[in-house]
């Protein structure tokens, strides 16, 4: 019997911005901190300190209480020093505890939300807080019993016709971000015996086709074969479930600033190959796409949104397992273009399967800017955390625009630095390149992609931390996060002028 998998992509709560409230939907009001020696504040004059006091409330970001008996409000939330990541911790927070009291005898009024967003709440935090509505009750799970009820609905009261049509703009373009962001999630957090290569480029292929102006074109091992992309037939040749090349392309006429290419990173599951992991955590290894699930997610959205400006995304998708047909470490591997590279460690495959694709992004796709996304090394874990990715740039201005991007998304990065130092560790004794040299994992690793960049602006984002999680943060739960798939949305829109 297959495996049943939810819908792909996942529902999210509808956003509506409306000049009144409507009768039956649960109303919620913010509480902000206390000055020192205060009270808390509520948006609601019903809500007295002494109630307040009894359930301990402070108003900081993300505290969560239902409203009392007998009042307008149904649920309080915090929202702290009022930032917009404040705002979003608070919307995440608020969706998780409402959707947790759901149950099958919800009316369906009820199992929506409305706020009336303070008149001198900033757009960066009207769009936080919807983000974490939407995202902060995302959830995957694969099983036959009937799903827990969700959250169906955001409703944001703006009684103000300018101001409401203003919101209702920042609203829209959180949705299509809160979208890109749990496709990503779906993406990851699919199971591996349902996502080979095959299911994950026909499921985004599926999602981009729906998509105004998204073309969608899949290569499958034949092609790679006679054209000589050698990365993704070894990764791939150890498994019975073929590798595959995804590009998607969104060229809109009247389209302006440079040609970006993504690549993305998508090994649907990483044994480590002939060089095994460890038993413990190769299960998370379903989420080694997530790579090329952001790009895939961003590229949509960016349609979504109609940016004027040219995107190409490539996904490169193979399975790396252990069989007799399997690459081996002391294997000389021929890429696309006609690099060669010595294998050191069949568990470093990223790099070699997105070597491809970014050798195939600057000479067959005419790409002015390259950026690839890859949860490729554990290095970038110990260095920087869970929660922040690591950047790497061949060019200031492009570093720039992701960092300010992330900023806006609520994606934290931080520039790492290209060593010329390690630059000849790289160089191979008995090919052009060696896969895995020695010293700093994730800056060599840099270092090899650079070489397939062919001098091109470029920029490499490691999100093998923050791509995943084992606690809820912000509008993040556990899982896969979707990381990087909004900052490729801001830094299309930096470009798009």
């Amino acid at each position: 019997m297959p495996t049943p998998v939810p819908t792909v992509p996942s529902p999210l709560p509808a956003v509506e911005v409306a000049a009144a409230p409507r009768a039956g939907v649960p109303t919620v009001v913010i509480a902000r901190p206390a000055d020192e020696g205060g009270q808390p504040t509520f948006g609601d004059p019903g809500l007295t300190p002494d109630w307040a006091t009894a359930l301990g409330l402070t108003g900081k970001a993300g505290e969560v209480q239902p409203a009392p008996p007998g009042g307008a409000a149904r649920w309080v939330v915090g929202v702290g020093a009022g930032a917009a990541a404040d705002w979003g911790a608070a919307g995440a927070a608020l969706a998780r505890t409402a959707q947790d009291r759901l149950t099958a005898e919800t009316p369906q009024a009820e199992r929506s939300l409305q706020l009336e967003p303070p008149a001198d709440l900033p757009d960066d935090a009207i769009a936080a807080f919807v983000r974490g509505v939407l995202l902060g009750g995302y959830r995957f799970t694969v099983c036959g019993a009937e799903q827990a009820p969700r959250l169906r609905g955001l409703r944001l009261v703006v009684s103000d016709p300018d101001r409401r049509e203003r919101i209702g703009a920042l609203a829209r373009r959180a949705e299509v971000l809160a979208g890109a962001t749990a496709f990503a999630r779906d993406l990851a957090n699919t199971p591996s015996n349902v996502k080979d290569p095959a299911w994950l480029v026909k499921t985004i292929g599926r999602a981009a086709v729906k998509v105004s102006g998204v073309d969608v074109v899949v290569r499958d091992e034949r092609w790679l074969a006679e054209r000589g992309f050698g990365g993704l037939l070894a990764v791939g040749g150890g498994s019975a479930r073929p590798p595959r090349l995804l590009e998607l392309t969104y060229a809109p006429s009247g389209a302006k600033g440079p040609h970006l290419v993504l690549v993305g990173k998508g090994i649907t599951f990483d044994t480590g190959g002939i060089s095994v992991k460890p038993a413990d955590g190769m299960h998370l290894m379903r989420t080694d796409m997530a790579g090329g699930g952001a790009v895939a997610a961003a590229t949509i959205a960016i349609a979504r949104l109609g940016l004027p400006v040219r995107i190409t995304a490539l996904v490169a998708c193979a399975e790396n397992h252990i069989s007799g047909s399997a690459y081996r470490p002391g294997d000389v591997v021929t890429h696309y273009g006609g690099q060669t590279t010595e294998i050191v460690n069949t568990d470093a495959e990223g790099r070699m399967v997105m070597a491809d694709a970014l050798v195939y992004g600057h000479r067959d796709l005419g790409a002015d800017l390259l950026v690839d996304v890859a949860t490729l090394t554990g290095a970038m874990k110990v260095s920087l955390g869970l929660r922040t990715g690591g950047l790497f740039a061949t060019d200031d201005d492009l570093a720039a625009r992701i960092d300010a991007a992330g900023a806006a998304a609520g994606e934290a990065w931080w520039r790492m630095p290209l060593l010329d130092d390690h630059a000849d560790d790289v160089v191979s004794t008995i090919a052009d390149l060696r896969q895995c040299p020695p010293g700093p994992g994730g800056i060599t690793a840099a270092l090899f992609l650079r070489e397939f960049t062919g001098g091109l602006p470029w920029a490499h984002l490691d999100i093998a931390g923050p791509a995943r999680a084992e606690k809820s943060y912000g509008d993040v739960v556990p899982g896969a996060t979707g990381f990087a798939a909004r900052t490729l949305v801001g830094l299309a829109e930096s470009l798009s002028g």
